[in-house]
């Protein structure tokens, strides 16, 4: 399978990454910086460019089977200008699937039906920055008419694998706190062979 990904050098990114060539994939890498990128791999393309250019997302989707995005907000709009042309970019190029790591805080509300979850007394951040960022994001995938699934991690420390997680479609697990972020990974990674998520989001949490 060939799989693009954005945002490899993050976090969950490399670890998606990782599995993703381990299992013989061919990968294609868009990043920012490609020195960042400390994995050498005969399947592994680098490819040094921009999320915000519409050339860059272009080239980069050409040929791809599935897209995975672990693209941060970053304190910036990086995240939902890019979407844009990340979408149209697989549109053009007849691919379907794409899997996203988005926030909890727009899961569903329990307390308050008809919110999101940063929307409602649910949210603990003292800011909704992020989570409208992400709020963004999960608008365009909605109206596209791509294949999508947004993993939604709560309180997301580096932490430990564990293999051992709860998952809920559109609402973030009861009682959740917190999900490491090799676990997240693991989870978003396996939805490119899972289609039992697709057009929602997915809380996840221990």
């Amino acid at each position: 399978m060939k799989i693009l990904t954005l945002g490899a050098t993050g976090r969950t990114g490399s670890h998606i990454l990782k599995s993703a060539l381990g299992d013989g994939h061919h990968v294609t890498a868009l990043v920012r910086d490609a020195e960042k990128i400390q994995v050498e791999n005969s399947n592994l393309t680098v490819m040094e460019g921009n999320a915000l250019s519409k050339s860059d997302i272009e080239n980069a989707a050409a040929g791809m089977d599935v897209v995975i995005s672990a693209l941060g907000t970053d304190g910036t709009t990086t995240l939902s200008e890019s979407m844009p042309f990340v979408i149209k970019a697989m549109e053009e190029a007849g691919i379907r699937r794409i899997i996203t790591i988005g926030t909890a805080g727009i899961l569903d509300s329990r307390t308050e039906p008809g919110k999101l979850r940063y929307q409602s007394n649910e949210s603990r951040r003292r800011t909704t920055r992020a989570a409208k960022e992400h709020h963004k994001v999960y608008e365009l995938l909605e109206r596209s008419n791509l294949d999508w699934t947004i993993v939604c991690p709560t309180y997301l420390p580096d932490g430990e694998y564990t293999g051992e997680y709860r998952v809920e479609r559109d609402f973030l697990p009861e009682e959740g706190k917190m999900i490491s972020v090799p676990d997240t990974a693991e989870f978003a990674y396996s939805q490119i062979e899972d289609d039992r998520f697709i057009k929602s989001r997915v809380g996840i949490a221990y």
